[in-house]
């Protein structure tokens, strides 16, 4: 926090300024980080497996994504950013959760000045689930920003974990600040029905969520580790700079900015609150994580990763036992097929699934 040079990772002052903390961070290969999450000897927080550059074969379906899905993306934040302006009448200032709202959060304050005339700061912090939202970073944005402003941001939902984090984090802010802030997520899609506010609840592929840190500004996801970190620094990252030639993060925006300004001039779309189906999404994931529960002995839903969105991040970043999938050639989850090819993870088909893909961590034990 005593570095007064914002961290703005591969972005520019002008797209974010990430309230991370950029630090060694030892490796973890993915089998220990899982055998020690699981038998709970520690967080997910406290370690970190070092990234590597996307293989040759797999970027061409990153690409592929974009093509199918960039037209959608930019007709989703311009609904987003309806629902930010109706809701935010006072002021906005934009949170990302970082790493997969980071992206989306860099976005909406091109979208909010070039197509709204709002001019938004966007800063990026972390939250970790049991661990929660990084207070620190809050207070620094609530020197220079009211309360009531700040809008959160993230990609999508997949069983509304971190937005039920977010609503008890700044639950116990309050509390330990006197400081109340709108426990409201804003989501491009909402699948599990824990979003404020979202553009939509369809379960498609949002192109950012195929690839890690060089669609992200070259930034880990966050970490927490307590015995490498003061009470007053933010909470940390990994900066991957040697990642800078390959870096997509500046091909991402420009590409959808340039999609949202072909379609800003033949929008019809008008924000629609989706809170009336709210509770229809909280049952149909509930129904969905106690038929898979039972149908695969899981124990715990922390296992279960529904969604394109969240099963990407379980074959890209953990140990999977099983991908299920609703069409085995749908377009949208060709990269998961090729993941779990790969890596020799089972494919099931369940044509019933109430989303386009699944994953299952596997249980792991040292």
């Amino acid at each position: 926090m005593k570095n007064t040079r914002p961290f703005t990772g591969s972005y520019t002052v002008d797209d974010v300024q990430f309230l991370l903390k950029p630090m060694a961070v030892t490796d973890t290969p993915v089998h220990l980080k899982e055998a020690l999450i699981q038998s709970g000897q520690k967080h997910y927080s406290e370690m970190l497996t070092h990234e590597s550059l996307p293989p040759a074969d797999y970027l061409p379906l990153f690409y592929r994504a974009m093509t199918l899905n960039q037209d959608c993306m930019a007709e989703h934040l311009l609904l987003l950013a309806q629902g930010i302006i109706a809701t935010r009448p006072r002021g906005i200032t934009l949170v990302s959760l970082a790493r997969a709202g980071t992206p989306v959060g860099v976005l909406l304050k091109h979208v909010l000045k070039r197509h709204f005339n709002i001019q938004a700061e966007h800063y990026s912090i972390s939250i970790l689930r049991d661990i929660g939202i990084d207070q620190n970073a809050l207070r620094h944005i609530l020197q220079k920003h009211a309360p009531e402003s700040l809008v959160f941001v993230d990609g999508w939902t997949g069983k509304g974990v971190i937005a039920r984090q977010l609503a008890n984090s700044l639950q116990d802010f309050a509390v330990s600040d006197g400081i109340h802030i709108p426990p409201e997520l804003y989501v491009l899609t909402d699948l599990s029905g824990w979003a404020a506010v979202a553009a939509s609840s369809e379960d498609y592929l949002i192109p950012s969520c195929i690839l890690n840190a060089t669609i992200s500004g070259l930034v880990s996801r966050s970490v927490h580790d307590k015995q490498a970190t003061s009470h007053t620094d933010f909470h940390g990252c990994l900066y991957y700079e040697q990642f800078a030639e390959q870096d997509l993060s500046r091909y991402f925006i420009n590409t959808i900015l340039e999609r949202v300004a072909v379609i800003r001039s033949t929008f019809a779309g008008k924000f629609a609150d989706h809170s009336g189906h709210c509770q229809q999404l909280q049952r149909v994931s509930q129904q969905f994580l106690g038929w898979i529960a039972e149908q695969y002995g899981i124990t715990q839903h922390n296992y279960i990763k529904p969604g394109i969105g969240e099963a990407t991040r379980v074959l890209l970043r953990r140990e999977a036992q099983l991908l299920l999938l609703q069409d085995l050639d749908c377009e949208a989850t060709l990269h998961l097929r090729w993941l779990a090819e790969s890596k020799l993870i089972p494919i099931v088909v369940f044509k019933e699934l109430p989303y386009r893909a699944a994953a299952l961590i596997k249980k792991v034990v040292l």
